[in-house]
């Protein structure tokens, strides 16, 4: 199984950025997919999530508003579409895949399988 995360970058305060996460080895549309990030020195925080079935959607206080997800089951893959970003965005982001999962799944132990992690640098 592997979970390939990419997209992250520099960007300044008040764009945007579109992460991707391809998903092999597993029956992705089998699996409800999540975006984590990690800022320095702070805990791994859900950000949000998109149902295996239905497409539902749930997101972290801190994005919501500001971030969508979606997904494209031909493709095995997952975006996470990041606007109007702020310093505090600054962080590690990594995809997670939990087989059947719901959407309110924002703990990292709830988790199957997780991506390598790319760096999303906001700078203000």
């Amino acid at each position: 199984v592997q979970l390939q995360a990419s997209g992250g970058g520099l960007v300044q305060a008040g764009g945007s950025l579109r992460l991707s996460c391809v998903a092999s080895g597993i029956a992705f549309s089998m699996y409800t997919m999540a975006w984590f990030r990690q800022a320095p020195g702070l805990e791994r925080e859900f950000v949000g999530s998109i149902r295996w079935s239905g497409g539902g959607t749930g997101f972290a206080d801190t994005v919501k508003g500001r971030f969508t997800i979606s997904r494209d089951n031909a493709k095995n893959t997952v975006y996470l579409q990041m606007t109007s970003l702020k310093g505090e965005d600054t962080a590690v982001y990594y995809c997670a895949a939990k087989a059947y999962g719901i959407v309110a799944a924002t703990t990292m132990a709830l988790y199957d399988y997780w991506g390598q992690g790319t760096l999303v640098t906001v700078s203000s």
